[in-house]
């Protein structure tokens, strides 16, 4: 089974659509830190669809769908606890694919990663779509959920994968 690192943004992103968040604890073997649960905490906390999403994601880490690991952090990564936490994770454990939602920092953290395949979700959706787990259809429908969830309406990254989605 594969192995797979995801931070916080792209955990709350995967919970915001039902059941693919469990697609990926089903098909992959899926490693959090522990930084990336307090987080997961932290947003839970609010009133509001983030905050039900984190919550979401939450229930899988503790109900035993993920593995929760203490790291070492990087004091010299350039961006947030959660994504120095999981970077430095998917880096020592050799994890096969490290997913975030970065798109402003995606070169950084690309090139922060010494072996995993950075997949942010909506590219995952479409890895999903190509392995036959859901429709073209449905990974639009999910996209559009994390796009009006984390305010993606206007990222052209988002965008792009979504055209790509419609062919």
């Amino acid at each position: 089974m594969a192995v797979v690192v995801a931070d916080t943004s792209a955990l709350v992103s995967l919970a915001a659509c039902e059941d693919i968040l469990g697609m990926l604890v089903d098909e992959y073997e899926l490693l959090v830190p522990r930084e990336v649960v307090e987080e997961l905490e932290e947003t839970a906390s609010y009133d509001d669809g983030q905050a039900r999403a984190a919550k979401e994601a939450l229930e899988h880490v503790e109900g035993g769908e993920a593995e929760v690991h203490d790291t070492e952090l990087d004091s010299s990564f350039p961006l947030d606890i959660g994504e120095n936490a999981a970077v430095t994770l998917a880096d020592s454990e050799d994890a096969d694919i490290f997913v975030c939602d970065e798109f402003n920092s995606i070169g950084l953290v690309h090139a922060s990663l010494s072996g995993a395949r950075l997949v942010t979700t909506p590219k995952l959706l479409e890895v999903f779509v190509h392995e036959g787990r859901i429709q073209r259809s449905d990974a639009v429908e999910a996209l559009d959920r994390m796009s009006e969830l984390r305010s993606w309406e206007n990222n052209s990254y988002v965008g792009r994968v979504r055209e790509v989605l419609e062919e």
